[in-house]
């Protein structure tokens, strides 16, 4: 069985392959913490100077895995694998690039909010259906977005749950660059390793002053994380999740 999370250092890149294409990528929490444990990995590797992070062809991530997350949450686990990755996310401190083509849903979306460069493929679709869930925004996507694109588009996309097309998402400021699907990956990874190869305490002096300090983001996630996991056993989401899980 291929390993739906796939880890490979080349030219001074750690590249991240999201490769659970039966399930257009959907997150479960092994694989959220083995992106957690990569995230480690290039943090502490003196080889590595950037980080690439993709689908395999077709799909970046349908986001959760549903059952799986319900389960998670009935049996205790809770959010705790998604938010060790997010702060992972929020304190990495080498540049991250990801390469997105399809499906960008949920965490799929929001995760890009802490990428340094974004690539898209001009048929990917980005969206975060939180509140159709019963839920609210993660990723500190409630600070960033509106810092990022505006309130009323952040609104969009956040609370209304509307899709962005990969045009629309580079209007907003999600996306750096949109190509043809078969130019993504290639095009992400050649900026990837243009910038491992630029000298690395300048690079990560530069990105941390743009950055500016993460607590503010790592306490927007932990704020999230407790209003996410109220909600979860709210009646709203109970009901949405149980239609979801249910449905023919």
């Amino acid at each position: 069985m291929t390993d739906p999370v796939r880890v490979d250092t080349r030219d001074g890149v750690l590249s991240i392959t999201l490769d659970r294409p039966e399930k257009k990528n959907a997150l479960t929490g092994a694989m959220y913490r083995a992106l957690t444990a990569a995230l480690g990995r290039a943090g502490e590797d003196p080889s590595v100077g950037a980080v690439l992070i993709k689908g395999a062809p077709g799909a970046f991530t349908a986001g959760n895995d549903l059952k799986d997350f319900v389960a998670a949450a009935e049996s205790g686990e809770g959010l705790t694998s998604i938010v060790a990755f997010l702060r992972a996310l929020a304190t990495a401190e080498v540049p991250l690039v990801a390469a997105v083509d399809g499906l960008a849903i949920g965490v799929g979306t929001t995760l890009l909010m802490h990428c340094d460069l974004v690539f898209a493929s001009d048929r990917s679709v980005f969206r975060t259906p939180f509140t159709d869930l019963g839920l609210v925004p993660e990723a500190a996507s409630s600070l960033i977005g509106p810092r990022l694109m505006g309130h009323q588009r952040a609104f969009e996309l956040l609370v209304a749950g509307l899709a962005f097309d990969a045009e629309r998402a580079a209007a907003a400021g999600l996306v750096n660059r949109v190509l043809p699907a078969e130019r993504v990956a290639e095009e992400a990874f050649a900026a990837a390793a243009a910038l491992a190869a630029k000298p690395r305490r300048a690079v990560a002096i530069s990105r941390r002053l743009l950055k500016g300090d993460p607590l503010e983001i790592l306490a927007r996630i932990d704020e999230e994380a407790l209003l996410f996991a109220e909600r979860l056993r709210s009646a709203e989401a109970q009901a949405a999740f149980r239609a979801f899980l249910t449905r023919g």
